[in-house]
């Protein structure tokens, strides 16, 4: 029963190398599998435990086989596999920063495996005291090798890092660069010069700002609102209730980075280069158009055309997590929040 199950093992540890190695050569798509909307975190836990089992019978199956692999290079495999996961598994993909920070979460557990009893720490580390007492002409030599190449790498790799570079970049950076003409969502295709934000309407349904000024005593950020336009009342209606909607989106998933006030100084903002953007400042939201916004929001970093690099912007495209009427929503409340209004062609 136990050879039976760890064969099992075997075959989901095979598989797990196999569709992985696809995804890091570029054969299979990030997105086979596709992570579950809201439920990403839990869904990754999951695939890992998958993976130590699949990684736990096919180590077993090996060593029944008489090809057991060294309890040094099982640590050093598997680590390499779960930042080779990070990497090419995660859509969309997670910042450096953050890899960094599960990378070495990851380093720490598989060091707490290898030395969970004498037994395990003595073969985890056989191969180093190998090279170390170099008992034997092949193990001197690569303790002379080792003594030679590690000085070199981290002393290029330090010089690499810290030279200063007198070269200009490639390309320039846009900060807001032209939007294609239109952009498909959920399967609608939408004309950003002609699109409109359902959400910004009169009683009449006609796409109006005099109607929202009319439900604030003071444009601004800061503003006084009347009693009855208060959008954050549950007994709200129309344009105020849609405001509201869209900030309860905003603040489930946005302000992390964009901040509670908008302006692009969240709990995660300076982590990343550069940071979030500061929709407070009159030279972001407050020049654009909303379907300019709209594509942003649905379409992320990785949807920025070539003049947005080299500094990528690590927005996810919010379009696999949210539906389009919610993108319209957020977008609403961004502009109801800092009291800007988008520019339009009239």
């Amino acid at each position: 029963m136990k050879a039976l199950l760890m064969g099992i093992g075997a075959l989901i540890g095979v598989a797990g190398l196999l569709l992985l190695g696809g995804m890091v050569f570029d054969v299979v798509p990030s997105t086979t599998i596709r992570l579950v909307e809201g439920y990403m975190p839990i869904q990754m836990l999951l695939e890992v435990a998958c993976y130590v089992i699949g990684f736990t019978g096919l180590s077993y199956t090996l060593n029944a086989m008489g090809m057991a692999i060294p309890r040094f290079w099982q640590g050093i495999g598997f680590w390499a596999f779960f930042l080779l996961y990070l990497k090419y598994r995660m859509y969309p993909p997670i910042p450096f920063s953050v890899r960094a920070m599960y990378g070495t979460v990851s380093l720490v557990a598989v060091f707490m495996w290898v030395s969970a009893n004498e037994e395990d720490w003595k073969k985890f580390k056989q191969p180093i005291m190998n090279i170390l007492d170099a008992q034997t002409g092949g193990n001197r030599i690569l303790r002379y090798v080792y003594l030679v190449l590690l000085p070199i790498l981290i002393g290029g790799f330090s010089f690499n890092a810290m030279m200063p570079k007198s070269e200009e970049p490639i390309e320039l950076r846009t900060v807001h660069p032209a939007p294609p003409a239109s952009t498909k969502v959920h399967g609608k295709t939408y004309t950003l010069q002609t699109s409109q934000n359902p959400y910004r309407v009169n009683p009449e349904g006609k796409y109006d700002q005099e109607f929202s000024n009319a439900n604030i005593v003071e444009q601004g950020m800061g503003r006084l609102m009347k009693p009855n336009a208060n959008p954050w009342d549950d007994k709200s209606q129309g344009y105020l209730k849609y405001v509201r909607e869209g900030g309860e989106i905003f603040f489930q998933n946005c302000h992390f980075c964009h901040g509670d006030n908008l302006n692009g100084r969240g709990l995660h903002a300076f982590a990343f280069n550069p940071i979030p953007a500061n929709f407070t400042d009159p030279g972001t939201i407050a020049q654009l158009q909303e379907t300019f916004i709209f594509w942003r929001v649905a379409k992320g970093g990785i949807g920025l055309p070539n003049e947005g690099f080299p500094w990528a912007s690590v927005m996810p495209p919010w379009e696999q997590h949210l539906t389009v009427d919610e993108i319209w929503k957020v977008v609403l409340f961004e502009y109801w929040h800092t009291g800007y209004y988008p520019r339009t062609w009239d």
